[in-house]
């Protein structure tokens, strides 16, 4: 789904190079959730940034979902990036004076579907992340961790092959935190595979990879075990969906 081979970004001024990932590589593959976690200034946003086609990269491969990004201009990227990814962030980024439904619908109004297909997507996108109900009301009257289910909605709203979640836990508590996680790991095991960076630990060895990010290189890449859903999943031979 997602290679990069020997990548390298550097950000130049008329005065220094600043190098923010250097021979990078890591390689995920369809379905799989990983996450990426390191500290601060190590290069993950960088790589973020990258593989959702928002910044170029200086030099190596990265191909998504068998299509080699390198050289592409940026009505071809803007155009991969529909098709291809999903993105959740930090900051909800939903527009308060906009009700739940059409916070989802912005984006598929830029992709050009009708109004009837739109309306398909929004509707089953909401009730995935349990909002179906409350599809008319507006942001304000929702607690942190709705929004940010709206903010998966609106992602989904799109069929990404790639979620891609930056610090998606941020702003809510523990309680909160896991809710999205658990949503998160429903979400992949129907399909979807999902790439996020997090400073939480806990929800770090909950995916089912973790790969440490430090000075812009990827220095530990570990496997970890299936999380509780998967295994609750295999365990009856069915999908659970909350």
């Amino acid at each position: 789904m997602l290679r990069m081979q020997n990548l390298s970004k550097v950000y130049r001024t008329h005065m220094i190079e600043t190098h923010a990932l250097r021979g990078f590589e890591i390689n995920v593959k369809q379905g799989e959730f990983v996450t990426v976690t390191g500290p601060s200034g190590s290069g993950k946003t960088s790589f973020l940034n990258i593989a959702g086609l928002l910044e170029e990269f200086t030099d190596g491969e990265y191909i998504l979902d068998g299509i080699n990004v390198k050289g592409m201009d940026d009505n071809a990227r803007s155009r991969l990036r529909n098709e291809k990814l999903g993105f959740i962030f930090q900051g909800f980024n939903l527009i308060p004076d906009l009700s739940l439904f059409d916070n989802v619908d912005v984006p598929l109004r830029y992709r050009g579907f009708n109004a009837a297909e739109r309306k398909e997507r929004i509707e089953d996108a909401l009730a995935k992340v349990g909002l179906a109900s409350r599809m008319k009301h507006y942001p304000a009257e929702l607690s942190g961790g709705q929004q940010q289910r709206v903010a998966i909605a609106r992602a989904l709203a799109g069929s990404p092959k790639l979620l891609l979640a930056d610090e998606p836990t941020g702003n809510l508590d523990t309680q909160m935190a896991r809710g999205v996680m658990e949503l998160l790991e429903e979400i992949n095991a129907q399909g979807t595979t999902i790439l996020m960076v997090t400073h939480d630990p806990e929800l770090a060895v909950r995916s089912q990879r973790n790969v440490h990010i430090i000075d812009g290189q990827v220095s530990d890449l570990v496997r970890k075990a299936p999380s509780l859903f998967d295994a609750n999943a295999h365990a009856d031979g069915k999908t659970h969906v909350a």
